[in-house]
Formats: C-alpha cells, structure tokens, sequence
C-alpha cells in the first residue's frame, strides 16, 4: 500500500495538460481519489462536496484568483494541505499564499520528483 493511497487530491488548473500531467504523477504515487477542476468555481464546488486532503491549486484562473480560492478553502476544511501551482513563482506570491495559509508552491514546469518531495513535505506536517 503506498503512502497516498489514503489520501485525496483535488487538482484544480485551467490547462489539462498540466491536470493530466498531475492526475498521472500522482496515481504513480499511488493516489487513489483524485478529483480535477478546470476553474475556480467548479474548484470550489468539487472541495465543498468532497473536502480533499490535498489540493495543487492554479493561482491564475481565468474565472477567480486561485488566493481567493485558497483562503475559501482554508475557511471551509482549516487542515487542508493546498499547493500553490504558478507559472510565475514571484516573491509576493509565494510570500501571500504563505500568509494566507498554503501548505507549498511549486513552479512550472515541474517534475514527477518535485511533485512527490512537496506532497511529502506538506503531509509530514501532520504527523
């Protein structure tokens, strides 16, 4: 049994290449439950209904800032672990999201590796 199997995912990107990219990574990791998401709306209602453990979240959606949405989330289930997904990992924004509560960032492009270091990094914090 892997160490994620227990775990749920919710993947939120507004590119499938990059949920696709995710999904596959982290069932070679041995996630079972993962949930996709392609706008902030449909993000929300997916964590509302499901309320994953883990959640790699787009910081730009085109439909809602994906700080919003973390700060929701953070609302809704305070033991969350969301990872922050950007194309532009500037300093405001890692130093925002870390205020408003994110587990982790991670910058694009990515790799399967860094995927799983930061899951494991984000998730060590509950034992």
């Amino acid at each position: 049994m892997s160490e994620f199997s227990t775990t749920s995912f919710l993947v939120v990107d507004d590119v499938s290449s990059v949920r696709a990219f995710l999904q596959q990574t982290l069932s070679q990791l041995g996630a079972m439950e993962i949930l996709q998401a392609s706008t902030g709306e449909e993000a929300l209602a997916r964590f509302t209904e499901n309320l994953p453990d883990v959640v790699f979240l787009d910081i730009e959606l085109p439909d809602m800032d994906g700080q919003l949405i973390l700060k929701e989330m953070k609302e809704m289930k305070s033991n969350v672990h969301v990872i922050m997904v950007t194309a532009h990992g500037t300093v405001d924004n890692v130093k925002k999201s870390i205020e408003l509560g994110a587990s982790g960032f991670i910058v694009k492009p990515f790799s399967p590796r860094k995927i799983s270091s930061v899951i494991k990094t984000v998730t060590k914090q509950d034992n």
